[in-house]
């Protein structure tokens, strides 16, 4: 296996993610309500019975980086929120933390997510209200994409994936 720097695989991370949501954009969403016409934004975000995204250590790397770019108080309160998050829905890493929910710490009222154009984890991107089971994206899809997004973080640190809830992930 051919290693790579942490800053090449975001490089082929971001182009990765970017070829998805491209995918993602043109061939299902258009099928779904659009969040700017929505009347409860960020609902899907903050629903702490439906939000189980797990990331990666490479797309952690990624959603720091661009959490990065904000203004120092905008970044305290993003990982004020992880750190909320973490103790409020008791996430740890033991037992099926798939089966763990909580309220995304990414969303800020007024703004959205934080990482919506860099950094944006893969089950957000495949995410959008549709009315219609049958228009939603394949799961194969979003599973295909994680498998190359498995590699590059392998590639990049050299170990064993371990998917994490985001919170666990981004907490300092």
């Amino acid at each position: 296996m051919k290693f790579l720097s942490e800053k090449r695989a975001l490089e082929k991370l971001h182009k990765l993610k970017s070829e998805y949501r491209e995918t993602i954009t043109d061939s299902y969403e258009h099928r779904a309500k659009s969040c700017l016409t929505c009347d409860t934004k960020g609902a899907c975000c903050l629903d702490a019975h439906f939000v189980n995204v797990h990331i990666t250590r490479l797309e952690a790397a990624a959603i720091r980086k661009t959490l990065s770019n904000l203004p120092g108080d905008r970044q305290a309160e993003a990982y004020r929120r992880v750190e909320d998050s973490i103790e409020k829905y008791d996430l740890t890493d033991e037992g099926d933390t798939f089966a763990r929910t909580y309220a995304c710490p990414l969303f800020e009222a007024g703004t959205g997510c934080l990482v919506h154009h860099e950094g944006k984890p893969l089950p957000c991107i495949s995410h959008a209200c549709y009315e219609n089971k049958d228009d939603l994206p394949p799961d194969e899809l979003q599973i295909g994409m994680e498998s190359k997004v498995e590699t590059l973080n392998r590639r990049a640190y050299g170990e064993s994936i371990h998917w994490r809830p985001l919170p666990l992930w981004l907490r300092r």
